[in-house]
């Protein structure tokens, strides 16, 4: 793919989102889901009113930054509501969100592009993440996911550049990725995660360098006509090896990079940093960043100091209880997840006409006289989810076969001087995935499906890969798998778009043709 091409696509993907999360904005003129608390929350840092917040205060901050800037835009305030606690257009609380949300496929593509410098990658990475439901979703109305999610991408992606430069210039981009962290931390505390990921996969780049220097070492003991024939082994067991993958279709052939980047992907230089650097540029200024965030919510409520707020927030969601539906009829535990069993309702209401006006305040109609369905889903796009969790398999299996395959023919571990590109970012998607879903494992309160977009983006990357593997195959028979689960995606997000915009639907159009699961409603 052609530089132009790549532009034009990345362009077109960024247009496609902006148009999606902006479209009908103001459609339902009430608060929608948890915008009873943020947007609230936002307005409150306006009006200068005092507040408990269960959550650190960053996206508060910038709902309330967008309806101080919407406010004094001379338009779209054709609808206006007094529920934030101030007379506010629903466009002014939810309008920097929809912005923010519609660059979230390109700092993915951009992700992608510096694990692999495939253009390919990039573009399908950045168009499956805009084709993803619950992100749209989220993106339109005044809700915080959104930023946990673009600032600790942020962060791995300026981690990335940094690797992929030197001194003063790889000092800044650590910096950047420190700030990011500590920001998406700043938003909600499951954004530590992102950095976890970040140390789990320099943790793994080292023990993978020191392994192969501890096997190397005990080589020097070894005659040299055993290391000889040794050597002539390996070198048959990499062949095979090779000669293996290329036998089952799957290209893990990796173009050489341009001349004016390094020969080497950034992950590859993830053991030029040592100890000290990790700890400064992604611990102490993440720390630092996460502390000043609060520095304006604890002027404006002093009820708690910095120490015992966080002792309030700890008890708060210890106190939600259990995952069930007796608290929440939404409750999902982190293994609902990835197979989207449970997704949630953030707004239904129903009339009896089409022509009728939306529905906003109050209950909805008796059983039976609505006939016209205005329903948004907190639900992602079944397909990208559900083909995304086989490629995550798919890349854990490569993984383990890389690892066993050698074993099993050398009957000897070995662990190769240097990881090919797919190897790197198998490793990298494997370990952010299992980082931003294994700590759920071990929360006892009511979650819900939203707290698995942290993980879902890395489940976006690896179908990207799988599909990219596939349309750069020798086979044609790939190729066409890979076009046709694009296709299939592409249409299933169109398909289910009425529930993510809050479209009107026929009660057959609702159920059974979108809500195929009981569980789903």
């Amino acid at each position: 793919m052609t530089k132009k091409w790549f532009q034009i696509g990345m362009v077109s993907v960024f247009l496609f989102s902006l148009a999606l999360r902006f479209w009908g904005l103001e459609r339902f003129n009430t608060l929608v889901f948890d915008e009873v608390y943020f947007a609230k929350f936002g307005n409150n840092y306006l009006t200068h009113t005092p507040f408990f917040n269960a959550h650190p205060p960053l996206s508060q901050y910038i709902i309330g930054i967008g309806i101080w800037i919407g406010s004094h835009i001379p338009f779209w305030h054709d609808t206006v509501n007094g529920l934030t606690g101030s007379l506010r257009s629903p466009w002014t609380y939810r309008w920097l969100n929809a912005l923010t949300g519609s660059f979230i496929p390109l700092v993915v593509a951009a992700i992608a592009y510096q694990l692999s410098y495939r253009r390919s990658f990039a573009l399908l990475a950045g168009l499956f993440t805009a084709c993803d439901g619950i992100f749209l979703v989220e993106s339109r109305y005044a809700l915080s996911n959104i930023y946990i999610v673009i600032f600790g991408l942020l962060g791995h992606w300026f981690l990335l550049l940094a690797l992929d430069n030197q001194n003063r210039r790889r000092s800044f981009w650590l910096v950047l990725a420190g700030i990011g962290f500590g920001a998406s931390v700043g938003t909600k505390w499951n954004g530590l995660w992102f950095l976890s990921g970040a140390y789990l996969i320099w943790i793994a780049a080292w023990a993978i360098h020191l392994i192969h220097s501890f096997l190397n070492s005990k080589l020097l003991f070894i005659s040299p006509s055993l290391k000889e024939s040794g050597g002539r082994r390996q070198e048959s067991a990499e062949t095979q090896l090779i000669a293996s993958v290329q036998e089952s279709g799957v290209s893990t052939y990796s173009p050489p990079s341009p001349p004016s980047l390094s020969s080497q992907t950034p992950l590859q230089n993830l053991t030029q940093l040592n100890i000290f650097q990790m700890l400064f540029y992604l611990g102490i200024i993440p720390a630092f960043i996460y502390s000043i965030i609060w520095i304006p919510h604890l002027q404006l409520d002093k009820t708690y100091g910095f120490i015992a707020v966080h002792q309030q927030i700890l008890k708060f969601h210890l106190h939600l209880g259990g995952n069930s539906p007796n608290v929440h009829p939404y409750c999902a535990a982190w293994y609902k997840w990835p197979l989207m069993t449970r997704p949630m309702a953030y707004y239904y209401q129903t009339t009896e006409r089409i022509a009728d006006p939306l529905p906003v305040m109050g209950p909805p109609l008796p059983a039976g006289a609505g006939k016209v369905i205005y329903d948004v889903h907190a639900m992602g796009n079944p397909f990208l989810w559900w083909f995304g969790v086989a490629a995550m398999l798919f890349l854990v299996g490569m993984l383990v076969s890389q690892a066993v395959i050698p074993w099993v023919k050398e009957k000897r571990f070995s662990v190769p001087a240097t990881l090919n590109v797919d190897t790197w970012i198998g490793l990298y998607l494997v370990i952010n995935y299992a980082a931003n879903l294994l700590p759920w494992v071990k929360v006892t309160r009511c979650v819900f499906i939203y707290h698995y977009m942290c993980a879902v983006v890395f489940v976006f990357l690896a179908i990207a890969w799988f599909v990219d593997q596939c349309l750069r195959s020798y086979y044609q028979q790939l190729r066409v798998l890979g076009v046709t689960i694009t296709f299939i995606i592409l249409v299933a997000f169109i398909f289910w778009m009425p529930i993510y915009l809050g479209l009107p639907l026929s009660p057959e159009g609702y159920k059974p043709w979108r809500m195929w699961f009981n569980s789903w409603i």
